[in-house]
């Protein structure tokens, strides 16, 4: 075990040695949602900073790669799953123009696999040369320097040792939401009016990423036991009603990363 596994942390679910809890976590004994990536970091980063314990390159190494483990891991609960599509549904169902269409995509892939599979076949007969010319040969071969004069190397130098140009990237102004700013807003509006739908909660949002990250809020409401979903009908409205306290509308949610 390295030593950068040994330091510990203090979380409302777990209390110890950051080791253990990421085996906890990976053999799903855990749930990864309630581990706070950012605090853990913080405490990682303030541990490194005592003299006593200075992380070394295996420490930080181990340390990011459990780290991007558990973000995937994440991001896996939040996404939807992918469900695969049966054999009609690929074939478009009822539709016959989607499956003649499918029918022409199958016919290409097929003669580009033919094709590819004679290039291969034909490539496997091929033996490279790997032995230079013969020493009692080599005077016969054409220098290849011979023609390579001064100015040419300078020209070539010009080139590579040209410098970038810069781009002024002064004007762009990086677009930065917080998820926890996010349920902030969604419990506030929640709060005045426990029932709401979600185009309404989204609509002060004036960017795509705002209304996704919006979306991601609600969906954390709603592990969390604060909010219940419902949908009259396929594509309807997305009905959100308000089941938390108003302390925990106060509740800050430091612990959620930024998007951007």
């Amino acid at each position: 075990m390295t030593a950068g596994a040994e330091f510990a942390v203090e979380l409302p679910i777990f209390t110890g040695p950051f080791r253990l809890l990421a085996d906890l976590i990976l053999d799903r004994s855990v749930d990864v949602c309630d581990v706070p990536v950012a605090s853990v970091t913080e405490v990682f980063v303030r541990a490194g900073d005592e003299e006593s314990s200075r992380w070394s390159l295996e420490d930080v190494t181990w340390f990011l790669a459990i780290c991007a483990v558990l973000l995937e891991l994440k991001v896996g609960r939040l996404l939807p799953r992918h469900v695969d599509e049966t054999e009609e549904e690929l074939l478009g169902g009822a539709s016959p123009d989607l499956v003649y269409a499918r029918s022409l995509e199958l016919r290409a892939f097929r003669r580009v696999a033919e094709d590819l599979a004679a290039r291969m076949a034909e490539a496997a007969l091929l033996v490279p040369r790997s032995a230079g010319p013969p020493p009692e040969f080599a005077h016969l071969y054409p220098d290849v320097m011979e023609k390579v004069t001064v100015e040419d190397l300078r020209l070539l130098a010009e080139i590579l040792f040209e410098p970038e140009p810069e781009v002024d990237l002064s004007h762009v102004t990086p677009i930065r939401t917080s998820l926890a700013d996010a349920m902030d807003a969604v419990r506030a509006h929640l709060v005045r009016s426990p029932e709401a739908r979600f185009r309404d909660l989204v609509e002060e949002c004036n960017e795509r990423i705002d209304v996704v990250v919006r979306f991601l809020a609600i969906l954390e409401l709603y592990r969390r036991g604060h909010v219940e979903l419902s949908q009259a009908a396929l594509f309807g409205d997305i009905e959100v009603r308000w089941q938390g306290t108003d302390r925990e509308a106060g509740t800050p949610t430091d612990d959620i990363e930024e998007y951007g």
